[in-house]
């Protein structure tokens, strides 16, 4: 395909990604709204995050690998009416329970559309070209950052509209895509009738990865770290991941190809995809939450106020990406993204429910620098070592472990959230001379607007102060992608589609 039939194919490709993410940001501010309605709790809240990135991570391996097997076109046309049905379905859900449930049905048509994008992108163009049009990637991502909140807080605060909408609006968009796409996009298909989907790998690693977030979730509160039900759960998830490596390392054609994992820079790169996951998307998960509950601000205030994470993110992101290709270096780059991160993550580590906001957006502008500068030129230097016959289970993989570590970065972040909150609103309570066990008030629900208002005060304050202690995980987290982006081969990206 030339320039022009690829800018054609590719804005259906940028609206089907930019939906896709603007489903997930839009929710992030209204969630807070969204739980106090259906009367949802702390881990209710958590679970709606988890529930659609468990299952983003889940399929993302088998969509990859369909993608080397079938024709692209049509998996990302069966994706798309996923997505579409389950949006609507959320967009109904009487309560919190349904959602969760729906949004492991969305979770699947994300899951595809994300790693069916990059691998159609790849099939198209070579890695060294690729940065180029990966700065438009990065634009789009930012623009569904930046948007999604404001989008979010905007539906959540019109009354005509409602927080449901934050789940319909996205239908319309999709389907213009669809329209787009199957008019414009033009590959050429290699059939492999011969070969065959390693179900039976991917539902062991679902399962195994399902396990320890579960145990994540309930571990402190419904029983203790050193307990029975821990010793279950953990060595249930330890022999079924062990299982699932044991089945990938024996069938012809694995879900994560362990002879593409187990070379350098490709383990070096899902190590730092990992970190960069687990530390970005635990960390702003609950952002809009600590705008909203700890610092009192409306969803359409705590939009704006996440501008400048999402800044950061469309500014490096395509610099980063124009410079990749102009330079064919990609190594330089990565290992700047992962330190701004860090020292974002170490800055937001001070914040309470009284920080000024100059402080705060500070060090959300170096968080989002370092997301925009690290995380699609991870994926390239991935794509740059496999050849096009593998293309769809590389990209697979790494956006398998990158949603991966964004799905146990909600699930422990978000445990160590409640129990923060939970001892500090016991605490508080503690101090009025309420006792907490006879208070509902007392931080099981977020429904922190029929709270009376010494009560209400409590909340907002231990929601402030707990979620510094979760940026200083992130940062530690942060730390591990560093020492990963330090030992990448310095390598140039080639100029061809396949090696």
């Amino acid at each position: 395909m030339d320039h022009r039939h690829i800018l054609r194919a590719l804005s259906g490709l940028l609206i089907v990604l930019f939906v896709a993410m603007t489903s997930s940001t839009v929710v992030s501010v209204a969630l807070p709204q969204i739980i106090g309605s259906l009367n949802g709790t702390q881990s209710q809240y958590t679970w709606v995050v988890t529930a659609m990135l468990l299952a983003s991570t889940a399929s993302t391996p088998i969509w990859g690998k369909l993608a080397d097997l079938f024709s692209k076109k049509l998996l990302l046309q069966i994706a798309i009416g996923i997505f579409v049905v389950s949006s609507i379905a959320c967009g109904f859900a009487q309560s919190t329970e349904q959602l969760i449930a729906f949004r492991a049905l969305q979770g699947l048509g994300m899951g595809a559309l994300q790693v069916l994008v990059q691998v159609i992108i790849a099939a198209m163009i070579s890695p060294k070209e690729r940065g180029r049009y990966n700065g438009y990637l990065g634009g789009v991502m930012a623009v569904a950052t930046v948007g999604g909140p404001l989008l979010g807080g905007f539906i959540t605060d019109t009354s005509w509209l409602g927080w449901r909408w934050c789940f319909f609006i996205a239908v319309p968009f999709t389907l213009l895509a669809l329209v787009m796409l199957t008019r414009t996009l033009h590959l050429t298909e290699i059939r492999r009738p011969d070969t065959k989907v390693d179900y039976l790998g991917a539902s062991l690693i679902a399962v195994g990865v399902s396990v320890l977030l579960l145990w994540v979730t309930f571990v402190g509160n419904d029983f203790d770290w050193l307990s029975w039900q821990t010793a279950a759960m953990v060595g249930a998830s330890v022999v079924i991941l062990g299982g699932a490596v044991a089945v990938e390392a024996r069938v012809k054609e694995p879900v994560v190809p362990l002879h593409v994992v187990r070379r350098r820079d490709p383990a070096l790169a899902i190590v730092a995809s990992l970190a960069v996951g687990m530390a970005m998307f635990g960390g702003a998960v609950f952002l809009g939450q600590y705008f909203q509950i700890g610092r009192g601000y409306s969803p359409t205030e705590a939009g704006l106020l996440t501008i400048p994470l999402m800044f950061g993110v469309l500014v490096s992101s395509t610099v980063a990406g124009r410079l990749v290709s102009k330079t064919g270096k990609v190594k330089p780059y990565i290992i700047t993204g992962v330190v701004v991160l860090t020292l974002g993550f170490l800055g937001l580590s001070t914040i309470d429910h009284e920080t000024s906001l100059v402080l705060v957006s500070i060090g959300m502008l170096a968080v989002g620098v370092g997301v925009g500068m690290s995380m699609q030129n991870l994926v390239l230097v991935l794509q740059n070592t496999v050849p096009l016959s593998e293309l769809g289970a590389a990209s697979g993989a790494i956006t398998f472990f990158r949603s991966l570590g964004g799905t146990i970065g909600v699930s422990v972040l978000g445990a160590v959230l409640a129990n923060q909150v939970a001892t500090k609103i016991t605490a508080g309570l503690t101090k009025l001379g309420v006792d907490p066990a006879a208070s509902s008030s007392g931080g099981s629900t977020l429904n922190v607007a029929a709270m009376p208002p010494e009560i209400r005060e409590i909340v907002r304050a231990a929601y402030g102060d707990a979620t510094g202690h979760i940026f200083l995980i992130s940062a530690a987290i942060s730390v591990v992608g560093v020492i990963a982006a330090l030992f990448l081969t310095p390598t140039k990206l080639r100029d061809s589609v396949d090696l």
